[in-house]
C-alpha cells in the first residue's frame, strides 16, 4: 500500500486507486437500475449520509460509524466496504473492542482532534460492550438503504444474531444528592479574581444550571438561543418564563424556566455585557465563548468544560483520603448526559409527577395547543418551581 494509505483519514481527505474504492466491489449490484448516482463506496455513504445532514447529532455519530469501518476496511484488510462479508464484520467487531496498532487507530491521551489536525484518529479508545452494540446497529441500517438503493447486492449484516432486546436497566450513571453537592461546592470555590476567571466561573454556573434545572442534552445547549426563552401568564395572571427547546428528532418541547433559572439567566448575561432578560428572537447562544465572539460554543467544547469540572471535583475529593476513592472514580466517569439523569432522579426523588418530567425532559413530543394541555402545563411548572431546585 502507498505511503499516502498508511495513516487513516477522515473523509474529505481520502483519495484512494479504483481497487480500494469500491468501483468494482464484489458486493456491488449488478443488473439493477441504481437509485443514487454513485459510483464508489465513499460516494454512497455519502448519499446516506446526506438524509441527516439536518440533525447535526445523527449526522456525526452516523458518519462517525460509517467513516471508522470504511478507514478499517481499507487500511487494515485493504478492500473496500463494497467486497466485505459477513465474516469480516466479525473481525470488525473485535477490532472495536481494542483497535490496534493504537498509534494508527486511537488519537493520543483519547483527546478528540478537529478533522483536519494530522493527529485526528477514529477512535479515542475501546468501545465498550453498548457502544460496538450501537455500532452495528447503524452499520446494519446503513448497508440495508444501500442493498435498498439498489448499490450494493446483499447486507452481509443481515446474517448476524440478533439478541432478544432486554428491558433497559435502571438509569445508574448520575450524581446521587452528595455527589451533586461536591460538583456545586467545587463550581463555588471557583476563583474570580481576574476578569477572565469571573467570566469562566459564571459560565461555569450558567451551564450548570442549564443542564440540571433545565434537563437539557448537551447538543440541545449548543444549538439553542436564548431568544426561545418567553413569559406568559398562567390563569391565576402569575407569569411564568419558559425555554421552548428544539431538541432531539426536531422535538420541540417546553421547559419551565423556574425563578432560580431565569435569575442565574439575568446574572449571566449582566456578566457578559447583555441585558437582564432576552428580547424575542435574539440569536444570542445559550452559552459563549469567553471574550467578544458571540458564535455558539461546539459541542465538544461544552463536553470539555462540564469535564474539566467533574475531573476537578474528583480530585478535590481523592485529596480526602483514599476513602473517597471509589467516589472520586464516580465523578470522573460522569459526563454532561449524567447531568440529565441527575435532574430526572431528583425530580423523581422529589415525588414530581412522572408525567412533567417526562414532558421536561422531552421523552415525548409536546403538544400545547389546547386550554386543557395549557393548564396542564401551568401545573407542571408549578411542580417544577416548588420540588426541583439548583439552590446554589
Amino acid at each position: 500500500m502507498a505511503d499516502s494509505l498508511l495513516v487513516p483519514g477522515p473523509f474529505e481527505g481520502l483519495r484512494l486507486p479504483s481497487d480500494l474504492d469500491g468501483s468494482h466491489g464484489h458486493n456491488r449490484a449488478v443488473g439493477k437500475v441504481a437509485q443514487i448516482a454513485a459510483a464508489n463506496d465513499l460516494q454512497a455513504i455519502q448519499a446516506w449520509l446526506a438524509r441527516f445532514a439536518d440533525t447535526r447529532t445523527t449526522f456525526d455519530n452516523y458518519r462517525k460509524e460509517a467513516e471508522r469501518l470504511y478507514l478499517w476496511a481499507v487500511f487494515q484488510l485493504g478492500r473496500p466496504i463494497s467486497s466485505l462479508t459477513h465474516e469480516d464484520f466479525l473481525v470488525y467487531q473485535r477490532f472495536l473492542s481494542d483497535p490496534q496498532p493504537r498509534d494508527k487507530w486511537v488519537a493520543g491521551a483519547g483527546r478528540k482532534h478537529p478533522r483536519g489536525d494530522p493527529r485526528w484518529r477514529p477512535f479515542y479508545g475501546p468501545l465498550s460492550p453498548s457502544s460496538q452494540r450501537q455500532a452495528m446497529v447503524i452499520l446494519n441500517v446503513m448497508f440495508a438503504w444501500l442493498v435498498q438503493a439498489g448499490y450494493l447486492a446483499g447486507n452481509p449484516l443481515s446474517l448476524s444474531r440478533h439478541r432478544t432486546r432486554r428491558p433497559k436497566p435502571r438509569i445508574t450513571r448520575y450524581l446521587d444528592a452528595d455527589l451533586w453537592q461536591e460538583v456545586k461546592a467545587y463550581i463555588e470555590g471557583l476563583p474570580c479574581e481576574t476578569d477572565r476567571q469571573r467570566a469562566h466561573y459564571f459560565r461555569i454556573r450558567w451551564l450548570f444550571t442549564l443542564l440540571y434545572l433545565g434537563g437539557l442534552r448537551i447538543s440541545e445547549v449548543g444549538s439553542n438561543t436564548m431568544g426561545a426563552f418567553f413569559c406568559r401568564r398562567d390563569r391565576d395572571g402569575e407569569e411564568r418564563w419558559w425555554l421552548e427547546v428544539l431538541g432531539k428528532g426536531e422535538k420541540e418541547r417546553l421547559v419551565p424556566a423556574t425563578n432560580e433559572m431565569i435569575v442565574e439567566l439575568a446574572r449571566y448575561r449582566r456578566e457578559c455585557g447583555l441585558a437582564p432578560y432576552p428580547t424575542p428572537a435574539e440569536d444570542t447562544p445559550l452559552v459563549l465563548p469567553i471574550g467578544k465572539s458571540r458564535e455558539p460554543l461546539t459541542r465538544a467544547a461544552l463536553h470539555a468544560i462540564v469535564k474539566k469540572v467533574f475531573d476537578g471535583a474528583a480530585s478535590r475529593l481523592r485529596q480526602r483520603g483514599e476513602g473517597y476513592a471509589a467516589r472520586a472514580d464516580q465523578l470522573e466517569r460522569a459526563s454532561a448526559h449524567w447531568l440529565r439523569h441527575t435532574a430526572g432522579s431528583h425530580m423523581a426523588d422529589q415525588q414530581i409527577d412522572l408525567r412533567s418530567i417526562r414532558d421536561n425532559l422531552g421523552h415525548e413530543s409536546l403538544k400545547t395547543t389546547s386550554q386543557y394541555l395549557h393548564t396542564d402545563d401551568d401545573v407542571r411548572h408549578k411542580e417544577t418551581e416548588q420540588k426541583h431546585r439548583i439552590g446554589w
